[in-house]
């Protein structure tokens, strides 16, 4: 069995360890809520997130395959087309999502 002093020192260590995680963020952030930068970056945060999305599903797809390359480039129209209409981003991948799972599942038919 180990000794008391140990565990409580272990338990002191994790203590002070979860404490310095949970406090970090709000000491990183303080000095930036005056920034001019903060603001910029969450403008445009979700546009860079969509297109990193974008490049990563269509990166190993098979283009000359018309039971891939179709459904995928019909859905990302619909994407493209609902969110440059509506604006609204959750909208867009909930709906770009759908069209391409149900024209994938269709073509397969």
């Amino acid at each position: 069995m180990s000794e008391p002093s140990y565990i409580l020192a272990a338990v002191g260590v994790a203590a002070g360890i979860t404490w310095a995680l949970r406090a970090l963020p709000f000491a990183v952030l303080a000095p930036l809520q005056e920034s001019r930068l903060l603001p910029y970056i969450g403008d445009r945060l979700g546009v860079g997130v969509m297109i990193i999305l974008v490049i990563y599903t269509l990166e190993d797809l098979d283009l000359v395959s018309p039971s891939v390359s179709v459904p995928a480039a019909i859905a990302l129209a619909v994407t493209i087309g609902l969110h440059l209409w509506r604006g609204n981003m959750v909208l867009s991948l909930l709906v770009g999502t759908l069209t391409h799972v149900v024209l994938a599942s269709l073509w397969q038919a």
